[in-house]
C-alpha cells in the first residue's frame, strides 16, 4: 500500500499544530479556529498576525511589580491614586487582572512570576522574591497582602515569602472563599472581594 493520504494541506496542519500549543487548546478546537481563520479575508489575518508580532515584541515586565506592562513601569506603579502603603503579592499577571475587576483594591501589586516548586526546579532564584523583598524594605508599606491560590505550592509560597516579609511590616492573606487547588483567575469578583475584606494576619 503507498503512503497514507494526509487529511489537511501541509499549511493548514503547520496553523493547526501550533495553535494546539495554547494552553486549553485541544486538537478539535485548534482544527475550528483554524478554519476559522481560514474563512476571514486576508486583511483580518493579516491585522491577526501583526497583533500577535506587536504584542510579543513590545508588551514586557513592570520595572517595579513585574505586572505586564508596555511601559518601563506599568500604569498601575504609575498612578497616583493608588495606596502606597499597601501591596498585593500575587503569582501571576492574571492574578492582577482577576483583582482589578473587583474594584475593591487600590493599592500597588508585585508579581511573583509563579510559585515555589521545588519538583519542577522553580526556587525563590526564578521567582521575584528578592525584588520584593527590597522594594519593602526600601518603601516600608504599611501591609503587605499575599493572595496567592491555595495550592500545596501556593501555601508553600505565601509562609514562605510571608515570614522573609515580616520584619519590615504587617502580613496578610486573603480569605479563601475556594476550594484547595482552585485558581484566583477563575474565581468571580463577589469570592475576590470578599476574600479581600476578610484577609487576616499571616500566622
Amino acid at each position: 500500500m503507498g503512503d497514507k493520504t494526509t487529511v489537511y494541506a501541509r499549511p493548514l496542519a503547520r496553523l493547526i499544530e501550533q495553535l494546539q500549543r495554547l494552553p486549553g487548546v485541544g486538537p478539535k478546537t485548534a482544527q475550528r479556529l483554524a478554519l476559522h481563520i481560514l474563512k476571514r479575508s486576508e486583511s483580518e489575518v493579516q491585522a491577526l498576525a501583526q497583533a500577535l508580532i506587536e504584542a510579543k515584541q513590545q508588551v514586557g515586565l513592570c520595572t517595579v511589580c513585574f505586572h505586564l506592562s508596555a511601559e518601563p513601569v506599568c500604569e498601575i506603579c504609575r498612578n497616583q491614586n493608588r495606596d502606597n502603603n499597601t501591596i498585593c503579592v500575587v503569582a501571576d499577571s492574571r492574578d492582577v487582572i482577576a483583582l482589578e475587576k473587583t474594584r475593591e483594591y487600590n493599592g500597588k501589586y508585585h508579581v511573583l512570576g509563579g510559585v515555589l516548586s521545588p519538583m519542577e526546579g522553580i526556587g525563590p532564584e526564578q521567582l521575584t522574591v528578592s525584588s520584593l523583598v527590597r522594594r519593602v524594605s526600601q518603601q516600608q508599606p504599611k501591609e503587605i497582602i499575599m493572595a496567592i491560590s491555595p495550592s500545596v505550592e501556593g501555601e508553600t509560597t505565601t509562609l514562605y515569602v510571608g515570614q522573609l516579609l515580616k520584619p519590615f511590616t504587617r502580613v496578610t492573606r486573603i480569605a479563601f472563599g475556594l476550594p484547595v487547588g482552585g485558581d484566583l483567575e477563575y474565581a468571580d469578583e463577589v469570592t475576590l472581594a470578599r476574600a479581600l475584606e476578610g484577609r487576616r494576619d499571616l500566622d
